[in-house]
């Protein structure tokens, strides 16, 4: 079974998320800001990060940019989920390293079917 960490600081997005994801057969982890994502990624790897940009403590940027740069996560997808719909902040989250870019407020199954795509490209 896949397990996805959700990070945001939003308690109500994380819930959603995690009930969407869960109901669908993936265990899921979460954090409220990147520092704890970053913790809870060193501690167990998981297969696939949905992140928000805007967060207390460690951005959804920097998180990408280091998970990307780790050695042992480098690989792992991450899905960038935002209200910061514009190009450039799309364009901006796809050079930070993110594999995919879902902006809020999102329809469940478009974050369902990305986060099943990027799981089955996982490692190739």
């Amino acid at each position: 079974m896949s397990t996805v960490l959700v990070v945001d600081d939003s308690a109500t997005l994380r819930e959603m998320l995690s009930i969407l994801l869960t109901n669908n057969g993936i265990n899921v982890i979460e954090a409220c800001d990147g520092v704890e994502a970053k913790e809870k990624i060193q501690a167990t790897c998981p297969d696939l990060v949905v992140v928000d940009i805007v967060m207390p403590r460690m951005n959804g940027y920097d998180l990408c940019r280091w998970l990307k740069s780790d050695p042992k996560a480098r690989k792992v997808p991450v899905v960038m989920c935002s209200s910061k719909i514009q190009d450039f902040d799309r364009y901006w989250g796809m050079k930070q390293g993110a594999d995919a870019y879902v902006s809020k407020p999102f329809h469940p199954n478009e974050m369902l079917e990305t986060v099943k795509v990027l799981l089955g490209n996982a490692g190739r």
